[in-house]
């Protein structure tokens, strides 16, 4: 089936909707959203976990769509909602790869072979911010990535982990300071 122009600019609650009689319309949403889930995750967990998370949240995603709440047009943070529910079952892997940037200094995308992302080598040249970040709390730390990498706005972020916009601010707040005095103490050598 061929997917009509109508069907690609419309929003994604419409989208989800019509796919629950037409699944194969879900595929607009994958191919709306997946590039930019994809490079968020691979920052968070490198590119050898990116794929099966990415593909894994849109699963989810697709088998959950009957109890997505239609009166949010985007769909973004319900996605990275679902992404940072499966990052967290990885957090060892995410953890080893902030201690990889730390010892290495290279991004492991940057092995010959494999495909470089536009952007996901910035923990690799600032091993102080990989060092700031592995000692954050993982509550805090999704909470931050998602505003800093996923750009995702207070209230998509508080929908997107099921908290209020309020607790977004104050985890970020902490974050945010919790980073300033980390970068701070490797500037003074401490």
């Amino acid at each position: 089936m061929t997917i009509s122009r109508e069907v690609i600019e419309v929003d994604d609650a419409t989208l989800i909707e019509r796919s629950l009689n037409e699944p194969e319309i879900f595929a607009v949403l994958f191919d709306r959203h997946a590039p930019l889930l994809h490079r968020y995750v691979t920052r968070r967990l490198g590119p050898s976990e990116a794929e099966d998370v990415v593909a894994d949240t849109f699963l989810a995603a697709f088998q959950r769509r009957g109890d997505y709440d239609r009166g949010r047009s985007d769909a973004r943070p319900w996605l990275y909602g679902i992404a940072s529910n499966l990052i967290g079952k990885r957090r060892r892997t995410e953890t080893n790869l902030y201690r990889a940037y730390i010892r290495s200094g290279v991004h492991p995308a940057e092995i010959p072979g494999r495909q470089l992302e536009d952007g996901v080598n910035t923990l690799a040249v600032n091993r102080p911010l990989a060092r700031a970040l592995l000692g954050l709390a993982r509550a805090d730390r999704d909470v931050l990535l998602l505003v800093a990498w996923a750009e995702l706005s207070y209230q998509e972020v508080a929908d997107a982990l099921a908290i209020p916009p309020g607790t977004v601010a104050s985890r970020l707040n902490r974050a945010r300071l919790q980073i300033r005095q980390a970068l701070s103490q490797e500037e003074r050598g401490e």
